[in-house]
Parts: structure tokens; C-alpha cells; sequence
């Protein structure tokens, strides 16, 4: 027995091209939406050979995949909307922190004016029995040296009172900061901590992070200790 295919025999594509077509108007795009996917999907089963019909299992997963792209797009589309609404946020809360002294990892500071006065602080370890400020000049001269009297474990603040080793006030500048200390009979280096203002806020283009930019240079909001 012969059997005749009765059904419509249009190239089920051209349903597709023709939709396009009437649709360019309004819309134009190279990406398969939703609504064309559908459409397709029925444009073959129509015109399907019924003597060969398609496994209708495959085009459900066909269409389940497609749906969880879409679902994905959708939701990076909301995520990147919600990093956006963060990122504003967190440099409105930054401005708080404009004019405000902050405590941070740093090793130089710039005095506008002769004899200014640098505050910082260093983490000391346990047993530590004596640390000592190094301030040198922009050419890596030594100008002062001081002792941190009675150190302790944890931070240890100091003050620098902008003079040079021969008592006169040191020039505008920019200043590096270095610090020494002994435990248990040995010598070694610490990081020392400053104290700067806090001039203005930016969110930095590669990590996301705030930073504000104060007179000891870019600080990640992540690395700030204290806050006066």
C-alpha cells in the first residue's frame, strides 16, 4: 500500500524568513527568540513525513534547553542590574567617609606645608620589646628617627611632629615611613599604618572594590583599620 503525504509541504523555514520579514520593521536581530523557536519547532512537526514521524522527545528537550538559556540570560541580565544598584550604593555610603582620618596600610604621606605632623600605628607581635620610626625624604634620605616608647603587643601608635633630626621643621613633601622592631633577640621590619584624610571616592574599574583616595594615595575600603 502507498502512502501519500497529504500534509502541507512548504519549506517550514520559510515561515521563519517570512515572519522575519514582515517583522523587520519593528524589530531587527540574528538571535533566535522565543516566539520564532516556537514556531519553528511546530513548522516541523507539521510538514514532518508521517510515515517518519519525529521523536516529539527530542523536541522537548530541545525546548527545555531553550528555555533554561532564556532563563539564564534573564538572569544575568538582573544580576548585572543588581551590581549596578551595589556599586552605587556603596560610593553613596563612601562619601560618609569624606573628611574623616583613616587608619591604613601606607608607607608615604605628603605635608602640604613645613612641619606637618604624620599620625600612624603598627602591629606589633607578641613579645616585642622595641620598635623605631624611620622618616626619609622623597630622595631616600634618612631626616628622623624615633623610638616608640613602651611597645606593646598589637598596635602601637606614633607621631611624627614634621621636624627633622636637627629640630627644624622639615619641608613640604612627600615622606616615606619605615618601622623596625625586636622580639625574642631578633630584628626585623613591620608595616607601618597612617593615618589620612580622605579627599573623595571611586570604584576601581577592574576589581569593583571602593577606593578612596586620600593624602597617603588610593586606599581599598577593605584595608582601613580605624576610622576618626
Amino acid at each position: 500500500m502507498t502512502t501519500t503525504n497529504t500534509n502541507n509541504t512548504t519549506d517550514p523555514y520559510a515561515v521563519i524568513n517570512g515572519n522575519k520579514t514582515q517583522s523587520q520593521g519593528t524589530k531587527k536581530s540574528d538571535e533566535l527568540d522565543q516566539n520564532a523557536f516556537l514556531t519553528l519547532m511546530l513548522a516541523q512537526l507539521k510538514n514532518q513525513d508521517p510515515t517518519k514521524p519525529q521523536d516529539t522527545s527530542q523536541f522537548m528537550s530541545q525546548l527545555a534547553q531553550f528555555s533554561q538559556v532564556t532563563s539564564t540570560q534573564s538572569m544575568e541580565k538582573s544580576i548585572a542590574g543588581l551590581t549596578d544598584s551595589l556599586r552605587s550604593t556603596q560610593v553613596f555610603n563612601g562619601t560618609n567617609l569624606m573628611g574623616h582620618q583613616i587608619l591604613s596600610p601606607a608607607e608615604k604621606y605628603k605635608i602640604d606645608a613645613a612641619g606637618g605632623t604624620v599620625t600612624g600605628a603598627v602591629d606589633a607581635p607578641k613579645g616585642i620589646n622595641s620598635l623605631k620610626v624611620i622618616v626619609k625624604d622623597a630622595a631616600g634620605t634618612e631626616v628622623r628617627a624615633f623610638d616608640i616608647k613602651d611597645p606593646v603587643e598589637g598596635l602601637n601608635s606614633f607621631q611624627w611632629d614634621g621636624l627633622s633630626s636637627n629640630g627644624t621643621p622639615a619641608p613640604a613633601g612627600t615622606y616615606s615611613f619605615e618601622i623596625t622592631g625586636s622580639a625574642a633577640g631578633m630584628t626585623g621590619s613591620l608595616d607601618p599604618m597612617l593615618y589620612s584624610k580622605v579627599n573623595s571616592v571611586t570604584i576601581d574599574s577592574t576589581t569593583g572594590s571602593l577606593r578612596l583616595n586620600t593624602s597617603a594615595g588610593a586606599i581599598d575600603v577593605n584595608d582601613v583599620r580605624s576610622v576618626l
